[in-house]
C-alpha cells in the first residue's frame, strides 16, 4: 500500500498558501492539523489578493528545498491549481474529495494539492491533507506518464 503511516508526513514542512478565498480554510486546518509542521506564506487576512501571486511563493518555496509539499486554496481551488501549474516543478491537483487526494498521490506524483475554500468542508479538507500528505507515489508504470509531463 502507498501509506508512509501517521508518524511519516510529520517529518517534513507542508508549505500552505491561500488567496482571500481561502484564508477561512488555511487557519482551519492549521488549527485542524497542528502536528504538521507548517509553512504559512499567507494570506493573512481576507482582503481581496491575487492568487497567482499566493501559488508562485508556495512554488518558490518547494523549489529552494523549503518544503516538500504544498496545500494551495483559494474560493474554488481552480484558479491557483493553474498558477501553481504554471511552475515546472510542480505537479498541483485539484482535490474535492478524499479519493482524488490519494490518487493524485499515488499515481501522479502531486508535490501539491488544491483546496476550494468556498466548495469543500473543513472536515473533508482536513481528511483530503491527511490522506495526501501520508501517501506515496507508486511509481511502476505510472513514473513513465509522470516522466512525460516534464516534456509537456
Amino acid at each position: 500500500m502507498a501509506d508512509e503511516g501517521e508518524g511519516a508526513r510529520l517529518e517534513h514542512m507542508v508549505a500552505i498558501a491561500c488567496d482571500h478565498g481561502g484564508f477561512a480554510l488555511k487557519e482551519a486546518l492549521k488549527v485542524a492539523l497542528p502536528d504538521v509542521k507548517w509553512l504559512d506564506l499567507g494570506t493573512n487576512s481576507a482582503d481581496s489578493v491575487d492568487y497567482p501571486d499566493f501559488a508562485g511563493k508556495l512554488a518558490d518555496a518547494i523549489k529552494a528545498g523549503k518544503a516538500g509539499r504544498g496545500i494551495l486554496i483559494c474560493g474554488s481551488g481552480i484558479g491557483i491549481s493553474i498558477a501553481a501549474n504554471r511552475h515546472a516543478h510542480i505537479r498541483c491537483a485539484l482535490a474535492h474529495d478524499v479519493t482524488g487526494a490519494r490518487l493524485c498521490r499515488q499515481h501522479n506524483d502531486a508535490n501539491v494539492l488544491a483546496l476550494g475554500g468556498r466548495t469543500i468542508g473543513e472536515a473533508v479538507a482536513k481528511e483530503c491533507v491527511e490522506v495526501f500528505l501520508r501517501t506515496t507515489f507508486d511509481g511502476g508504470h505510472h513514473q513513465k506518464r509522470v516522466d512525460k509531463l516534464g516534456s509537456c
